[in-house]
């Protein structure tokens, strides 16, 4: 016995157990093991995997072709799983908020560059597409302080018009089903050129009106 009150020794008068803060640190860790960032690690392996699939016997036969294509249906299906999953059971991670854009951007981009590389695609839908998502990428880190630009139903719509019209070209398709092909991917231009648009227009508004708020907060 010191005589000295428990609170004065620290505070609550238990002893400090081994290995609470590796407890904690375990806890952590374990956290970043949920299924929506699993599925989202799963997209990514995905991607040089789709590419050499593709591109696999000069990248025109069609059972490689179809191979290519399950592996960029899997990537898709797992875009629709995780965000949702990761909301619902709240599994959102710092790691699934960097890696999810990181990896939806990665196959669809790869995919695009890939069929225009193979002459399936024209460069200039190649580099519209890639570059509508750089550019809005960049313009809301430009207003991110004014507040952030939510993912309206347009940019939903052209999501899927993109999935839908890029497998559809990854497929060696042809007759009806070729020219199918190609209205749909007209479609997911024509989405991403208007929601690019509507994007530009709301990051405006945004920012008049941070702008507006600190002058009138002067």
């Amino acid at each position: 016995m010191t005589g000295v009150p428990a609170s004065a020794a620290g505070g609550t008068g238990r002893r400090p157990v081994p290995g609470a803060k590796l407890g904690a640190a375990a806890v952590n860790q374990a956290s970043l093991w949920n299924i929506a960032n699993i599925l989202t690690m799963i997209r990514l392996v995905l991607v040089p995997g789709f590419v050499l699939l593709l591109l696999a016997d000069g990248g025109y036969d069609p059972a490689w072709r179809a191979w290519a294509w399950a592996a960029f249906a899997v990537a898709m299906i797992t875009d629709i799983f995780d965000g949702h999953l990761a909301r619902t059971y709240n599994l959102v991670t710092d790691f699934g908020k960097i890696a999810d854009p990181i990896a939806d951007k990665a196959i669809m981009g790869s995919a695009l560059i890939c069929l225009s590389w193979l002459g399936d695609l024209p460069w200039w839908v190649t580099g519209l597409i890639l570059g509508r998502e750089l550019g809005i990428t960049l313009l809301r880190f430009w207003v991110i302080r004014y507040g952030v630009i939510p993912a309206s139903r347009g940019g939903k719509l052209k999501t899927l018009a993109q999935g839908t019209a890029v497998g559809m070209y990854v497929l060696a398709l042809t007759g009806a089903l070729a020219t199918m092909r190609f209205w749909v991917m007209a479609i997911a231009v024509v989405l991403t050129v208007v929601t690019g648009l509507d994007y530009i227009r709301q990051a405006i508004v945004l920012r008049r009106q941070g702008l507006a708020a600190e002058r009138a907060a002067r």
